[in-house]
């Protein structure tokens, strides 16, 4: 789900497809080895449904919050073949861009596959099956925030585990980002569920200068009036 706070203008442009954020957008996801089906669809009403009610003044029907605060999104990695086979149709909005109606309910429909190439679609094209697109995605997509880090090398990861071949320049894009999380993330961060015994070999593995280095500045760091 993503929340939009503020009505102040966005600094950057969304993927297409999301260019009209409500207050509360509720998105799902099917990579390329899910199906986007009918059922996924009912399944975001129902959240839908659920959420509209939990955020109201009460779940009385006169009392529910308005539908414009509310939008509905699948993203799927290739086009739903298997949807547009049930004689659902998928209204095209623009290229890779659909449009759906269920129950009065219109939801919009991302193919990452079918996404233009363009620099404010490329987070997008991370998730594609296109080799092209997909090096196109790691050229252009732009790291916000260490949180976005982790969740695009969590991707990474999900395509190894399911035997994908990467281009090596995604392998790239994947020490990249290992090296941007650690000199981002706090020191509190990194050290998190280290064991003391980790600690230690992670020290014997320092080059002997940097090992020095380091015992000159706790030396420095010593409590005054106390012996080192």
């Amino acid at each position: 789900m993503v929340i939009r706070k503020e009505t102040a203008t966005l600094d950057c442009r969304l993927p297409d497809g999301f260019e009209g954020l409500a207050t509360c957008n509720l998105i799902t996801f099917k990579s390329h080895q899910e199906k986007l089906s009918d059922w996924t669809l009912k399944e975001l009403i129902g959240h839908y449904v659920n959420l509209r009610k939990q955020v109201s003044p009460s779940m009385d029907e006169d009392d529910l919050l308005s539908e414009e605060q509310f939008r509905l999104y699948a993203v799927s990695s290739r086009y739903p073949q298997q949807l547009a086979g049930k004689h659902i149709a998928l209204q095209p909005v623009m290229e890779g861009d659909y449009e759906v109606p269920v129950l009065a309910t219109r939801i919009r429909i991302i193919v990452a596959n079918q996404l233009p190439l363009q620099e404010h679609n490329a987070m997008l094209h991370l998730f594609s099956t296109r080799a092209e697109l997909l090096v196109y995605g790691v050229q252009h997509c732009r790291i916000r925030s260490w949180e976005t880090s982790t969740l695009l090398l969590r991707l990474y990861q999900i395509f190894q585990q399911e035997g994908e071949i990467m281009p090596d320049m995604l392998e790239e894009f994947a020490r990249e980002t290992v090296d941007r999380l650690l000199k981002e993330l706090p020191v509190k961060k990194r050290l998190e569920g280290l064991t003391a015994d980790q600690l230690v070999e992670a020290l014997k593995e320092l080059p002997p200068e940097t090992f020095q280095e380091l015992v000159e500045k706790l030396k420095g760091n010593g409590a005054p009036g106390k012996p080192e």
